[in-house]
């Protein structure tokens, strides 16, 4: 039970995050700054579930032990936004959350170089077609860019080791002893903390009054951040960080219909295959992946 409950978390925080590009490219098309898109993001997102924590009755006292390892994952939890958002800018977004996905390779390799993790035969085997997909859904969208393909690109990767090295984090630190909704609070607190302070040092941050504005900010803060980030915390306390990172298949699926749909970004017959190859990822972890860690 506690596995199948990994599972639905995993695949709720992967769904809902593919839809950060949609709001973000929409908040930034209105004249917003990556430092705007992220406080507003994290601001909001930190804001609800705080009210939700203290109304459900959390604890959020933390041990300094503990503090220490939220500031640790509050700065690569920032990093992997921060550098998403400037990918988005410049390629197109399917592409940037396609690349973003290779995150279960860092994270794999980090758990057997690191932690003595033993590898499977399956968690390799879906981790190959994980990231097969990404490679193939990056050829199908390759054509359609914004800006510096290459800087784009180069904020693509970075967000992929500073992704895994949250979600090893989140399992492998004091931080797994921390109630799911005070350490996401936490996390998203910080964060909006250091984008406000981004954006004040790079020309300021707007008092939002358009309603329409809101409408993508509340988009972005709660579904594609709130939701999503606690889906994942309990994703990797239920089922591991390897096996949460490769359920993470929906996120660039997600990014690349909205790309499509919303953006007119391409899609090929690599971006086909690329959605295929992801689908039998999950398909392998789901049916047949092994026992989470202990």
């Amino acid at each position: 039970m506690n596995r199948l409950k990994g599972i639905l978390w995993a695949a709720l925080s992967s769904s809902t995050f593919g839809l950060a590009p949609l709001f973000t490219l929409l908040l930034l098309g209105i004249g917003y700054s990556s430092f705007e898109v992220l406080t507003y993001r994290w601001g909001v997102a930190s804001i609800c579930l705080v009210a939700f924590g203290l109304l459900s009755r959390r604890n959020f006292r933390l041990a300094r032990p503990e503090l220490k390892s939220v500031l640790v994952l509050s700065l690569f939890r920032a990093v992997t936004s921060f550098s998403l958002v400037i990918a988005y800018q410049h390629i197109a977004s399917g592409v940037a959350s396609t690349i973003h996905f290779m995150y279960p390779l860092a994270v794999a390799l980090a758990m057997i170089c690191f932690f003595g993790e033993r590898g499977s035969v399956r968690i390799f085997l879906a981790i190959a077609l994980s990231v097969a997909g990404a490679v193939f859904l990056s050829l199908g969208n390759d054509g359609f860019v914004r800006g510096n393909t290459a800087l784009g690109l180069l904020a693509a990767a970075v967000s992929v080791v500073s992704y895994g090295g949250y979600i090893v984090g989140v399992r492998r630190s004091r931080a797994v002893r921390i109630d799911s909704i005070v350490l996401t609070c936490y996390v998203m607190g910080i964060g909006a903390l250091l984008f406000f302070i981004g954006g004040c040092l790079s020309g300021g941050v707007r008092l939002e009054t358009d309603p329409r504005a809101w409408l993508y900010i509340l988009g972005i803060a709660l579904p594609a951040t709130a939701v999503s980030n606690m889906a994942l915390v309990k994703a990797i306390k239920c089922i591991g960080p390897t096996m949460t990172s490769i359920l993470g298949a929906m996120e660039p699926f997600t990014a690349v219909v909205i790309g499509i749909l919303v953006f007119g970004e391409s899609f090929t017959w690599q971006g086909a295959s690329g959605i295929l190859l992801i689908v039998a990822a999950v398909t392998t972890v789901v049916w047949k992946g092994r026992r989470a860690e202990a």
